[in-house]
């Protein structure tokens, strides 16, 4: 299923990833987790840069857009417990990264296929998501509302894409789409319901992998987008 190539990255990025979640969990190594973190969207961000020769321009564009917004969201919550301005910044951030990889997914759309069951599955996800953080939300309210709905439409458009001659490319970017937004929702639970156990491990790993099975799945679809 993986060149070459992308077996020896994978196994770069393995190692980077477990460094991150060992460093991110002592507080001795905190100095490195301030570079390990970003260190694994940049290392996706190189790598799609040197494998996307049959990738359209357009899609070539916004896949970059959306790892450079993941990266400075990566950056921003790094610094949200010494100020909370800080995760905004990476809300926003991240918002925008979706945004990028909705427009994406539409590109590669199949207009074909009806998205009304998934739809209703993902709005009762949702509902079942805000009525256990709602108590919680307090002036971020709007904001995350807002980012729910982006991140659900950005599950959905991955749902939408074309399956060309085969499913690989298909079900490499779905299973990245749900596991960000399982990513988040782990995230969302941790800090405004309650704090859940390995919660750091949790979150970084799917985010991890949500990203990596997103950029493998983009770069297999390798019919022009035009």
């Amino acid at each position: 299923m993986l060149s070459k190539v992308e077996q020896k990255f994978s196994g770069i990025y393995a190692i980077i990833v477990i460094i991150e979640l060992i460093c991110g969990n002592f507080a001795d190594l905190e100095t490195i987790h301030y570079f390990t973190k970003p260190l694994i969207v940049l290392s996706l961000l190189i790598f799609f840069f040197t494998q996307n020769q049959l990738i359209n321009k357009t899609i070539k564009t916004l896949m970059v857009l959306a790892l450079v917004f993941s990266l400075i969201g990566d950056v921003a919550l790094l610094f949200d417990a010494i100020n909370p301005n800080y995760f905004i910044i990476g809300l926003a951030s991240f918002l925008l990264a979706h945004v990028m990889y909705v427009l994406v997914f539409l590109k590669q759309r199949n207009k074909n296929k009806n998205p009304l069951g998934f739809i209703i599955l993902m709005l009762g996800y949702a509902a079942l998501l805000f009525y256990v953080l709602n108590d919680g939300l307090g002036d971020l309210l709007i904001p995350v509302v807002v980012y729910m709905i982006v991140i659900l439409s950005m599950s959905t458009s991955a749902y939408l894409r074309q399956k060309l001659n085969n499913t690989i490319s298909y079900n490499w970017v779905f299973i990245g789409a749900i596991l960000f937004m399982l990513s988040d929702s782990i995230l969302a639970l941790d800090k405004f319901y309650q704090p859940l156990p390995l919660s750091s491990i949790s979150i970084m790993l799917t985010y991890a992998l949500a990203q990596y099975c997103i950029v493998i799945g983009i770069l297999k679809h390798n019919k022009q987008m035009r």
